[in-house]
């Protein structure tokens, strides 16, 4: 079902009211596969604590749009026409979201990083280079096709934090994961006030806090992992042997928390089966971020579980990067959807939202038995 974008007021006072009893934590996971035939894709999950943030509303941008960045001064920050079109998740009807393609083929995917995410400080006179994290999300989707291209044009950009009563009026401290088709994918940090940190992103995995050296360093600590069991060990008169199979992968994380799930998203990765088609690398990547879904109240305390989503794992998605199809799935329907950005005419296209959670959940299709 198509709607047009709207803004409900409604949503403020419930998000405030959340915020009230939750803290504001994000769990995402992200991934990168590459199929045999060369095709690039890049796998990603969303939570967010302040309730279900509609994340499954996902908005179609035209080519040439024209853009003016928010600052906390108002709408007085960058301006900029769009070269590319794109699709995009939202987040509480607002015009972005966790992630995004464009018909290039460039991915850009938004992590939570708290604690260690420090914007530049805003200065009225540099408001025209000036952009809130929303913003510089969708400079990135609508102006370049590769990773390269964004690293040369980042100097000067200045990303500052603009209160939004949506998210509770809280800073919104975000890391990025960038990718291209041929394989780039970097990650780039903004702390410190605003200094700039780019990593090239190791198997293309991405979580949350601390920040990404610090999990590249802590994978020092998981060297042992293989995916082949361990070899029978004898001690004196005895001889001890694995109980079954994955015993190679003991002692890998199985919590929540970032540092496990990077270790748990890097294990898991390099530890693929070859994927001979882009499609059988969109479901195998479907199938490990199964690994990182949180169910309802499982990181919550017992007295604070919520009647919504909060959370939970509220969407998964798998951007083809070769082929420029966006899939994802959602917690309301498990069924896989697809958008091919080939087969729209971003030039023409209006800008719109397409919600397909409406109406029935999780379609179920029975099998006749004769």
């Amino acid at each position: 079902m198509l709607t047009r974008f709207r803004r409900p007021v409604t949503v403020l006072l419930t998000i405030v009211l959340v915020w009230a009893h939750l803290d504001p934590t994000q769990a995402c996971t992200g991934i990168s596969l590459k199929s045999t035939d060369g095709a690039v894709i890049v796998g990603r999950t969303v939570e967010w604590a302040l309730s279900d943030a509609q994340h499954n509303r996902i908005m179609v941008v035209p080519r040439g749009k024209a853009f003016v960045a928010m600052t906390p001064g108002g709408s007085n920050g960058r301006r900029w026409t769009g070269r590319h079109g794109f699709v995009s998740m939202t987040a509480y009807d607002q015009p972005y979201g966790p992630d995004g393609l464009n018909e290039k083929g460039l991915y850009v995917g938004m992590y939570y990083l708290p604690g260690y995410a420090s914007y530049h400080p805003y200065d009225p006179a540099q408001a025209s280079a000036s952009m809130s994290v929303g913003d510089f999300m969708q400079w990135m989707l609508s102006s370049f096709e590769t990773v390269a291209e964004v690293r040369r044009n980042l100097t000067g950009i200045r990303v500052v934090n603009v209160d939004d009563p949506r998210f509770g009026g809280a800073a919104l401290p975000f890391h990025w994961k960038i990718a291209d088709p041929t394989g780039a994918s970097i990650v780039l940090e903004l702390v410190d006030g605003g200094q700039m940190k780019i990593y090239d992103a190791f198997l293309g995995v991405i979580t949350n806090t601390p920040t990404y050296d610090w999990h590249l360093t802590n994978l020092r600590n998981y060297i042992g992992l293989r995916p082949q069991a361990s070899e029978p060990l004898s001690i004196a008169n005895l001889t001890l042997g694995p109980l079954g199979a994955g015993s190679g992968m003991v002692g890998l994380p199985g919590d929540f928390t970032p540092p496990s799930r990077f270790v748990r998203a890097a294990a898991l990765t390099a530890s693929v089966r070859p994927l001979p088609t882009a499609g059988d690398a969109v479901f195998e990547a479907f199938r490990i971020l199964d690994s990182f879904n949180i169910p309802l109240g499982a990181i919550a305390p017992r007295e604070q579980v919520a009647t919504d989503i909060d959370s939970a794992t509220q969407i998964t998605s798998a951007s083809d990067l070769t082929n420029v199809r966006y899939y994802y799935h959602t917690m309301h329907n498990r069924q896989v959807r697809v958008i091919d950005l080939k087969k729209i005419n971003f030039a023409t296209v209006r800008e719109q939202i397409i919600d397909d959670d409406a109406g029935p959940k999780h379609p179920v299709r029975e099998l006749t038995v004769k």
